[in-house]
């Protein structure tokens, strides 16, 4: 490195200060030029990237597909961080996951839109076309089935699956994709909205490794603890339920066709695929309940659904318990200047509706259908504009969706015989109404 002064140009009279003032800005100007030799691109740092999605589980590769494939942001440079290793899945495992999660109508067409959805349904993936739901406190339920429904309703996949598939899609990509695995990120540095002069201008990435990379816009993709959040000191609104789910592999005790989603809430908390309970029902709400019933029955006596018992359980699959705490959580800010939240960074919900990965999935559509018109339009992809959009649409979706899980998991915590009452009241004249029924999945699928 050559390290040039106003020294080297001395000169006297006045005469050739116009002379000595153009000397001094060429230097400048090399000075510059020899200083971004130095720390410049040959190794990879500093190196600018259009986006990077800093996670890379099932929303955060999703996110990195679907923007690779959009036409109108082809030739943007986006990179994908994700701190574990690549998962490549060569074949479909003997042993079933108990990370699993149901994928909604919209969500396998967003996935089978980037060409994941058909390496899904090659390896393991299980449609259900009915669920029935009832209360232990009462015997009020409520069946959705595709008598008022799609063909099916969900699809239960393990989420190891779901992202050996993105994975095998991000390798198709590489032209447009980069991904770094093993890449564990240390710290983030912001950019100013308004910023000063000698101020950074994009988002800078600093891994483990000590490499630096810089953003135009960054996605937090790192989950419920994200420290992309944590980070920029976005208010979280969050609650923990002080109840842990136990989550196991069950093997069914005689043939059946298999396609019922089961769940039945306790007050300890909602329960699924376990056998029917012989627990006593209280007697006013037993009645208070026929009554309602029969009268629903006699005002519409073709409405409502059939009760039908669950499969019984043979065992329990060895070695797949496992439990995990549940709680709730909402950023109050989904964007910041360059920088946007998907997925469980953004939002964390109970899992009795089974919406999770559902509204990361939201996400990512929402997002890349508002880049690819700002790149569309000639506009900055960090821009404030857009990115407001982005959550403005998503809120509107995601915080009725949370509001009504929780206010669901609160009802259900109790055995207060007037909540148990209202509860049972509300889940039989559901279940007496198609249309409403209707209108509820078609929300819960999008």
């Amino acid at each position: 490195m050559y390290k040039l002064t106003k020294a080297t140009l001395t000169l006297n009279g006045l005469g050739r200060c116009f002379i000595a003032e153009r000397y001094l800005s060429a230097i400048k100007i090399i000075s510059r030029g020899l200083v971004c030799a130095e720390h410049g691109d040959e190794s990879g740092k500093n190196e600018v990237y259009d986006v990077i999605i800093s996670g890379g589980g099932m929303v955060g590769s999703a996110m990195a597909c679907s923007l690779g494939m959009d036409p109108n942001l082809v030739g943007k440079k986006i990179l994908l961080l994700e701190a574990g290793n690549k998962k490549v899945m060569d074949k479909v495992p003997e042993a079933y996951s108990t990370r699993v999660s149901s994928i909604s109508p919209g969500s396998a067409t967003l996935l089978s839109g980037i060409g994941a959805w058909e390496h899904i349904t090659k390896m393991r993936c299980k449609p259900y076309k009915k669920m029935q739901v009832w209360d232990a406190c009462s015997d009020a339920l409520i069946t959705f089935d595709k008598e008022n429904l799609l063909d099916e309703m969900a699809y239960i996949v393990e989420n190891d699956i779901v992202v050996a598939a993105l994975t095998k899609r991000l390798d198709s990509l590489s032209d447009n994709v980069q991904v770094k695995y093993r890449s564990k990120v240390v710290k983030y540095a912001w950019p100013m909205p308004h910023q000063a002069a000698d101020s950074i201008p994009w988002v800078q990435v600093t891994l483990a490794s000590g490499e630096t990379v810089q953003t135009k816009l960054l996605i937090g993709a790192d989950g419920p603890n994200s420290m992309v959040r944590r980070e920029l000191g976005i208010p979280t609104v969050k609650w923990n339920y002080d109840q842990s789910a136990v989550v196991a592999v069950l093997h069914l005790s005689e043939p059946t066709e298999n396609n019922v989603a089961w769940q039945r809430f306790l007050p300890t908390g909602p329960i699924a695929m376990l056998p029917w309970s012989n627990e006593n029902q209280s007697e006013l709400i037993e009645t208070a309940g026929s009554l309602f019933r029969g009268a629903l029955s006699a005002i519409m006596p073709s409405a409502g659904s059939p009760r039908q018992l669950p499969p019984s359980v043979a065992g329990i699959g060895p070695k797949t318990r496992v439990m995990f705490p549940l709680g709730m959580g909402h950023a109050s800010e989904y964007i910041r200047h360059r920088v946007a939240l998907i997925g469980d960074a953004a939002h964390r919900v109970h899992p009795l509706a089974g919406q999770g990965a559902n509204l990361g999935f939201g996400d990512v559509a929402c997002l890349t259908q508002l880049l690819s018109q700002a790149a569309f339009n000639g506009k900055d992809l960090g821009a404030i504009q857009h990115l407001l959009e982005y959550e403005t649409e998503r809120q509107r979706h995601n915080l009725p969706m949370m509001a009504a899980i929780d206010l669901m998991k609160r009802l259900y915590s109790t055995n207060v015989a007037p909540v148990v009452l209202l509860r049972t009241f509300g889940l039989q004249a559901t279940n007496m109404l198609p249309a409403l029924k209707e209108q509820i999945m078609a929300f819960a699928s999008k």
